[in-house]
């Protein structure tokens, strides 16, 4: 089909008006709206339909500890005041039985000042006797004989509440009087007033001794204490409510911190970190955070490293797979020759990648499985797996023997990485020579295992700089020979000497050969007591081992070896 045929037919059918039957489909379809998207933060953290209060919870503690100190202190008002209302009234019963006590002995010793002889008049009796009687605030005492009422100003009108005068009040006296009880409580216009009543007989006439005690001066002495206690009250919740907004403040110090560090944390830049201040649990979720950005940091940091070292060095191996690739020549013998090199190159490619894999394992829990091992066979299992390297006689010059808590298939594989460099970077037919020895003693003893050779050595410039990722030495570049490489061995060697706590070394002068090596700690533990009966040494209790152990530090390569 014709393409410009093809293109208008396509705006031809763009333009094709819609028909009626299209356009009623259209308009009873009904629109489709799509959500919209949740609003966010410039950090990605939605900014509505959060739940929870807005209030800040500096003002939220505050505020719950102002609470429940005034409800406390509400409660320890109204408790009381109940219990001075108790005491007031159960006070005012106290004072009349008290009266009643007084008025029972007068009536009992007292005698008529006129005859100096006992009472024979009730009425005289209650004169004499209210006219000895001062009464308390509130207090009002007066006598009735049928329908006279007896009193003094001091003992009835002189005490009563200005607002009620018990003997003017005829009604509530008769009331009183009839009352079959010897006490209660009258409703007055001043109050509540308890009253008690004593009938006094003699002969046919009766009378009576009344005493009545108003309330509301004794309610308004506890009003005035509560009121005391109330603003003392007030003035302790303001205490308290600036109490609670600095210990608020001091307890959210850390959760702010918190705050701040992660808002201070960017995708690039995980190295903030919260300041840890005493011993409870805030400092303990600061410890906690901070412990976990440690952990953020650390993976952020192998991953980045991961893909720096892996974009860096696999570049190369692209480009020159690419290039050779555009480049062929459609014949069979530059195809045979551009596969063989993209070959080559692949399988460089594979052993940088399995290198900078294993880098990025070192960090991980468990890279490294230390156990008890014998230093003694672990070199020698080093020094036969080494042979296969090349012909460098691999003489061990010194062995260490004891036992040492180490992984050792990690310290087999960083020393046999020194080894292959070592033949990479000295002469066919020179020596290699290994040893391990114990250095110091001990808590603070080192375990050190080490390779020599008897190359171009490394000069001190350069040995400050050659266990990092892709360095390749000055001896790499030479063109006598071809060493492969992408100058990730020596790293790899620091990183297993890292995992075990210990370090990677280099000893050497230009053009006196080198001695790259690893230490790492080794504490010395309690050595057996040989001297008792059936205790034997190492060396004795495996004389073959110790033959070999022997000629190898003759530093002579054994015929076996030069072959």
């Amino acid at each position: 089909m014709n393409p410009d045929t093809k293109a208008s037919r396509t705006n031809d059918a763009t333009t094709v008006p819609a028909t009626a039957a299209t356009t009623a489909e259209a308009t009873a379809t009904p629109p489709v709206t799509l959500p919209a998207p949740p609003d966010r933060s410039p950090r990605g953290h939605r900014t509505k339909g959060r739940l929870g209060s807005r209030v800040p919870a500096r003002w939220r503690i505050a505020a719950w500890i102002l609470l429940t100190t005034a409800l406390t202190l509400l409660a320890v008002m109204l408790t009381m005041r109940s219990l001075l209302l108790n005491g007031a009234t159960h006070a005012a019963h106290q004072d009349l039985a008290q009266e009643l006590e007084e008025f029972r002995a007068f009536a009992k010793e007292g005698k008529d000042p006129t005859t100096a002889k006992p009472f024979t008049s009730i009425e005289k009796m209650l004169e004499i006797y209210l006219s000895r009687q001062s009464a308390a605030n509130g207090e009002v005492i007066l006598g009735a004989v049928g329908q006279r009422v007896m009193y003094t100003p001091t003992g009835a009108l002189g005490t009563a509440d200005a607002m009620h005068q018990l003997p003017h009040d005829a009604a509530l006296l008769d009331r009183i009087r009839q009352d079959p009880a010897a006490s209660g409580v009258a409703h007055t216009s001043a109050g509540e007033m308890h009253w008690v009543k004593l009938a006094v007989v003699s002969g046919p006439d009766t009378g009576y001794l009344i005493m009545g005690d108003y309330m509301a001066p004794r309610e308004a002495e506890v009003t005035g204490t509560v009121l005391t206690i109330f603003f003392v009250s007030l003035g302790g919740l303001l205490v308290t409510a600036g109490m609670a907004w600095l210990v608020a403040g001091q307890i959210l110090q850390p959760v702010r911190a918190v705050r701040e560090v992660a808002e201070d944390i960017s995708e690039s830049d995980l190295t903030s970190r919260v300041p840890v201040r005493g011993n409870d649990d805030i400092s303990a979720l600061a410890v906690t955070f901070n412990t976990m950005l440690d952990r953020l940091e650390t993976a952020y940091r192998t991953q980045r490293a991961f893909v720096d070292d892996a974009s860096h060095e696999l570049r190369t191996p692209i480009t020159v797979i690419r290039g050779h690739l555009e480049l062929m020549e459609d014949n069979a013998v530059d195809r045979q020759r551009t596969l063989a090199l993209v070959d080559d190159e692949l399988a460089r490619m594979g052993r940088i990648v399995s290198d900078l894999l294993l880098l990025a394992k070192v960090d991980r829990p468990g890279f490294s499985q230390p156990k008890p091992t014998e230093a003694a066979t672990l070199l020698l299992d080093i020094e036969a797996k080494a042979q296969v390297l090349g012909s460098r006689g691999w003489p061990i010059l010194e062995i260490a023997e004891g036992t040492i808590n180490v992984d050792a298939q990690r310290i087999t594989q960083a020393v046999l990485q020194l080894a292959t460099n070592a033949c990479q970077f000295s002469p066919e037919g020179s020596v290699v020579s290994l040893g391990s020895r114990f250095d110091g003693g001990g808590p603070g003893r080192e375990f050190t295992v080490w390779v020599s050779d008897q190359g171009k050595g490394v000069d001190e410039e350069e040995a400050a700089r050659i266990f990092g990722r892709f360095h390749r030495g000055r001896a790499a570049h030479d063109e006598d020979r071809v060493r492969p490489g992408a100058g990730l061995g020596l790293a790899i060697v620091r990183s297993i000497a890292e995992a075990h706590h210990g370090s990677a070394w280099v000893r050497s002068s230009a053009g006196n050969g080198a001695t790259f090596g690893i230490s790492i700690p080794a504490p010395e533990q309690e050595t057996p007591d040989t001297s008792k009966p059936g205790a034997e040494s190492s060396n004795d209790a495996d004389p073959a081992r110790h033959d070999r152990i022997h000629t190898d530090r003759t530093n002579t390569p054994s015929k076996e070896h030069s072959e």
